[in-house]
């Protein structure tokens, strides 16, 4: 299964990662973090996270993501997908609630490989 192959991948970007332990962004974030991956925090609105730097964007990142899981409501998940792709990523993980199927349709002719599941549950 492809989210198998992906808990193997080590670099990991949280898009949506905050500061609000109650909010999937941060739970993601601080397992991942927790069960050793290296793991960025992405979003435009917070410079920290969990004491650690937020970027602004994919960009920004110091080094190329293996996996992005997208975190944000599916209105900002089209330039993170192009971004990507631009980039060079080669898997976006949409946690429930992220992603339509035109969005996963692009992100697929765009060459992203997806899963469509939640990481957390995943990592239990």
């Amino acid at each position: 299964m492809l989210e198998e192959l992906l808990l193997e991948k080590k670099v990991w970007a949280v898009v949506g990662a905050n500061q609000n332990p109650e909010k999937y962004g941060n739970m993601i974030y601080k397992k991942l973090k927790s069960r050793e991956y290296e793991v960025y925090a992405v979003n435009p609105l917070y410079e920290i996270v969990e004491g650690d730097t937020c970027y602004k964007d994919l960009s920004a990142l110091p080094k190329l993501p293996d996996v992005v899981v997208m975190v944000v409501s599916p209105k900002r998940v089209k330039a993170v997908i192009e971004e990507s792709a631009q980039l060079g990523v080669k898997y976006i993980w949409f946690q429930p609630g992220t992603h339509t199927p035109g969005l996963i349709e692009m992100a697929n002719e765009l060459g992203l490989e997806t899963v469509q599941a939640c990481v957390l549950v995943l990592l239990r």
